[in-house]
């Protein structure tokens, strides 16, 4: 699937989403689509096969030549009740508005959902992406935060 059928709406007169200024699309979608660019530049220049390490570095080069700020392995607290319980690290923060969650490996399967949906609820962003470089052609999965009050 294409960055663009992603965000595709009705009526949408935009030809290139990163840089539309339609109503209809907010800067979160923009921002998404601007990483899911450079992470298709980045598979199609490295190919499937490397571990995960090798594709966020190159990501984090890429989404910064094109004036991105990324923070990478950025460490959260996690809560219960208001208790800490622990620390995680994220794989990448994307102008601190999007988690983006790498994979090197046969596919995203629903676990990587549920690993996703749990961050953005730990830390109340917006948006995550989960980029698995590890199939011939870049598969992503854009997961919108599971509170209705941040999406």
């Amino acid at each position: 699937n294409s960055p663009e059928a992603m965000f595709k709406r009705e009526g949408a007169k935009c030809d290139r989403l990163a840089d539309c200024t339609c109503p209809h699309v907010d800067s979160g979608e923009r921002l998404v689509y601007r990483i899911v660019e450079a992470a298709r530049t980045v598979h199609h220049e490295l190919g499937p096969g490397f571990i995960e390490s090798i594709y966020a570095r190159a990501l984090v080069a890429e989404l910064k030549t094109r004036g991105l700020q990324v923070k990478r392995e950025m460490l959260i607290t996690i809560r219960y009740a208001s208790i800490v319980v622990g620390k995680h690290r994220l794989d990448l923060v994307v102008d601190g508005t999007v988690i983006v969650e790498l994979k090197a490996n046969r596919g995203i399967v629903k676990v990587h959902l549920a690993q996703m949906n749990s961050y953005l609820h730990a830390t109340g962003y917006p948006f995550g992406v989960i980029l698995n470089f590890g199939t011939p052609e870049l598969e992503f999965e854009l997961i919108p935060s599971p509170r209705p009050d941040l999406s």
